[in-house]
């Protein structure tokens, strides 16, 4: 057929509609060109991961495991099969406005099974881990459900415990429980995050009415970010200015309640939706106006003070420094929450990245030779296994201060408030920075959401910010140590706690060669640690001293010195990390586990030496030492690379809590699967 007739023939067909019949192509082999082998089968387990599991989780294991059971196998928490397995996870694709819906309804179904029992009217340190290791389980499934309970239990019920008395106990607290009292925390304002005392919100008393009048005076005071404002919660607690008598008192905490119970908005109050958001759009941020709201004289939370029925200011707490800082401590829950969190968030993407790595291979290495897996490239272990070693070392930190946050007493305040800072700031960095690589060493499949490495940094971006900027806190910290040094020079005493005792001693000597045995010497570990500390804190000191001394103020000369603040800040924090591993590590008896433990805290240490340029900066390492340092990492990483499946699989995280690319990816990814 000529090419005249073949155009006239295919004009004919598309104009009578006659189609040649599609070739047929023949069905896609059951057989993938690419098996999945499960790792299982070849990466041996040479340390007893149970026996891990409970040093990392450190609590209510059985609780934990029987939470994960629960949620695995009820509907409401969105059970798929894929590739053979089912998974468990929220649904992303639903509207911000269904995703909200969904997490009240899973609320309401841990409540009837009596997850949240005993969450504020327990009385002892038990009830209080119970509620911290569930919570911490609830924000491995999702982040906006941990952070909608958070908000309704560690910082609404908590600043009913930690502010209220013996009244607002009574009144409140079981109705929290029981959530027919629903909860937020209004603090943040638009014009106002991190630094509270400056907020704008006013209150001031009636003693006719014996009432509070609150007020929103302009519109950089709209309290904003109000988790569980804009659909969900009937009460709040305000923070605002107190005024009496036209003297202001600073800021103090006020029930509010912003709907009635069948969900209306209370008269003089105005609430807005904050809009969707990149993350956590199962939380029902708002806004609120309060328009000369009336609350009755019993609705201040009065422990730290008071005002009596006729209008006189009472408070134990004469200075006003000291009395704002103890209306902080709510915030102290809130952040060691938020570093706990970030640690288990890092653990599922490690968990997911490294199993990915231990199944997917890439390139030969030799013609007719096969594919080498991810994890078998040295420059892939480089990339997860420091990772994985401070994940371990941070978890163990995290453990230590939840402890010390339960065992509190106000000898203990300014430690935990310290330490709360420093891991809040350093554990959400670490966080954030441990998904991107893990999204990165997932290529393209980390993108998708189903595999949750990506969306999990949408989902936690917001921790570096929240209950306090971590640049902030960092700064705050120094500031802190800046005062602990001028106070131990004044009185010409030692230094006495926050773990600065080691200041008394004489500086640490760094040895001028540094073989593997020294590297990994916890003794040396120590030193490096502690003079890189010390030396940071008298640069900082004398910095800020001779400002002063120039004639600047010192908060002004606080300010100036913002880079030996940040690089002090991350010494603390590394600093204390490195002793709480030690503390573990000590404590374990002698056998492979304790072998493991030492490999990760030398890998911990070394990797931290490596990334702080303060140690070639200012000398504490020679270059030559330096470069030790890092050849000793990349043998770390071929030492811990026959261990990677077993470091994740202790952290205990069910499979069902993990992603289609953590196990058989290519069944996963199947025609059966589309078809099904």
């Amino acid at each position: 057929m000529d090419r005249a007739s073949w155009r006239a023939q295919i004009l004919k067909n598309h104009l009578t509609q006659q189609h040649p019949s599609p070739p047929q192509t023949p069905p896609l082999s059951w057989t993938p060109c690419l098996g999945y082998s499960p790792p299982e089968l070849a990466e041996p387990t040479r340390f007893d991961t149970d026996a891990m599991r409970a040093l990392l989780d450190g609590h209510n294991l059985r609780e934990r495991d029987w939470l994960f059971g629960l949620m695995s196998q009820s509907r409401l928490f969105n059970p798929r099969k894929l590739g053979g397995r089912v998974f468990v996870s929220p649904d992303y694709n639903q509207s911000m406005e269904q995703q909200r819906e969904m997490t009240m309804r899973r609320i309401e179904f841990l409540l009837e099974t009596g997850v949240f029992e005993g969450w504020l009217t327990g009385k002892t340190v038990e009830d209080e881990l119970r509620k911290f290791a569930l919570n911490e389980v609830v924000g491995i499934f999702d982040h906006s459900l941990a952070i909608k309970l958070g908000v309704h239990f560690f910082l609404w019920g908590g600043a009913i415990q930690f502010f209220g008395t013996e009244r607002h106990h009574v009144k409140w607290l079981r109705d929290t429980e029981n959530y027919v009292v629903k909860g937020c925390f209004a603090m943040t304002e638009l014009g106002h995050g991190s630094n509270v005392r400056g907020i704008e919100t006013v209150t001031t008393y009636d003693p006719r009415a014996r009432e509070f009048i609150i007020n929103t005076p302009c519109e950089s005071a709209q309290k904003y970010w109000i988790g569980g404002a804009a659909n969900h919660a009937t009460h709040t607690v305000a923070f605002s200015q107190l005024h009496i008598n036209g003297i202001n008192q600073g800021v103090h905490a006020f029930i509010v309640q912003i709907r009635d119970a069948d969900g209306n908005i209370c008269p003089n109050i105005r609430i807005a939706d904050c809009g969707h958001k990149i993350g956590l759009n199962g939380v029902d941020n708002g806004r609120i106006w309060f328009d000369n709201v009336r609350i009755p004289w019993e609705n201040l939370l009065n422990s730290v003070a008071d005002v009596s029925p006729d209008g006189k200011y009472l408070s134990a707490i004469k200075d006003p420094d000291q009395r704002f800082a103890a209306f902080l401590a709510p915030l102290t829950a809130g952040r060691v929450n938020i570093a706990v969190s970030a640690i288990y968030s890092a653990k599922i993407g490690l968990t997911i990245a490294i199993r990915y790595a231990l199944s997917r291979r890439a390139f030969s290495i030799a013609p007719n030779q096969p594919e080498v897996l991810l994890l078998d490239y040295p420059s892939h272990q480089r990339r997860l296994l420091p990772l994985l070693a401070k994940t371990y070392a941070m978890s163990f930190s995290a453990n230590h201060l939840k402890m010390i946050y339960m065992k509190r007493t106000p000898e203990l305040n300014k430690t935990i408030h310290i330490l709360s800072s420093a891991f809040k700031a350093s554990f959400t960095w670490h966080n954030m920075r441990t998904l991107q690589e893990c999204r990165e060493a997932c290529g393209g499949q980390g993108l998708k959401t189903e595999n949750r490495v990506g969306h999990l940094k949408s989902e936690k971006d917001v921790q570096s910010t929240f209950e306090g900027d971590n640049n902030v806190l960092m700064q705050q910290i120094s500031k802190t140590l800046f005062a602990e040094y001028l106070a131990a020079r004044k009185r010409n005493k030692p230094f006495k706690g926050l773990g600065l005792e080691h200041m008394n001693g004489p500086c640490p000597v760094i040895p001028q060669q540094l073989p593997s045995t020294v590297l990994r010497s916890g003794h040396f570990q120590v030193d490096a640690f502690h003079a890189r500390e010390r030396d940071l804190l008298k640069r900082f000191a004398e910095e800020i001293l001779q400002r002063q001394a120039q004639g600047e103020m010192k908060e002004h000369a606080l300010l100036s010195s913002y880079q030996l603040a940040e690089d002090l800040g991350r010494a603390f924090s590394e600093r204390c990390v490195l002793q709480n591993f030690l503390v573990v590590e000590e404590k374990s008896p002698a056998g492979s586990l304790k072998d493991m433990l030492a490999l990760l805290r030398s890998m911990y240490a070394l990797t931290c030496m490596e990334e702080d340029a303060s140690f070639l900066r200012y000398g504490y390492l020679s270059t030559e030492n330096a470069a030790a340092v890092r050849k000793e990492v990349a043998k770390l990483c071929s030492e811990l690379r026959p261990h990677a499946l077993a470091l994740v699989s202790s952290f205990g995280i069910p499979d069902a809590f993990l992603s289609p690319i953590a196990f058989n990816w290519v069944d996963a990814n199947s025609w059966s699967s589309v078809q099904h």
